[in-house]
């Protein structure tokens, strides 16, 4: 097994995130049928992820195992890790990806009932910021930050 390598997303690297972002949140989250959503989820993907945020990708022997989206304003909107790489390096690499490309600092939300992603944000330094209710799902969101 070859090391995990970042780099920067591609074009033709759609087809296999958004099976990542499908399988990864119907594991995390098994009572939703995130099937139903991937159709919106490809138009929000290409619409407003792609255009306006830096994608990095992590790789391992050639698979897509992860990425995470940040915005100019610093904003993760997304950090997604194939559920069979859960407990390696690959998260921890992603967001410090994210720090090193928004150095002022890094927001996010999280779902709050996501005890485990909760636990990941805070042992990589990002401190609790406030409440919040998320406007696709309707469900309750921690903001959390980190600044350097």
């Amino acid at each position: 097994m070859s090391a995990l390598h970042l780099r920067p997303y591609v074009d033709a690297d759609e087809a296999a995130t958004i099976d990542l972002w499908h399988r990864t949140w119907q594991q995390a989250y098994p009572q939703i049928d995130f099937a139903a959503r991937v159709e919106w989820w490809r138009e929000r993907w290409r619409n407003e992820l792609v255009p306006t945020a830096a994608i990095v990708v992590a790789e391992q022997d050639g698979a897509l195992t992860g990425f995470v989206t940040i915005d100019g304003d610093g904003y993760l909107d997304q950090l997604v890790v194939d559920p069979e790489h859960w407990g390696s390096d690959a998260a921890r690499l992603l967001v410090d990806e994210a720090k090193r490309l928004s150095p002022a600092g890094v927001t996010l939300l999280v779902n709050k009932d996501n005890a485990r992603a909760v636990r990941f944000y805070e042992r990589n330094g990002f401190a609790h910021a406030g409440d919040d209710v998320n406007p696709t799902s309707g469900r309750p969101v921690l903001k959390m930050a980190w600044r350097p």
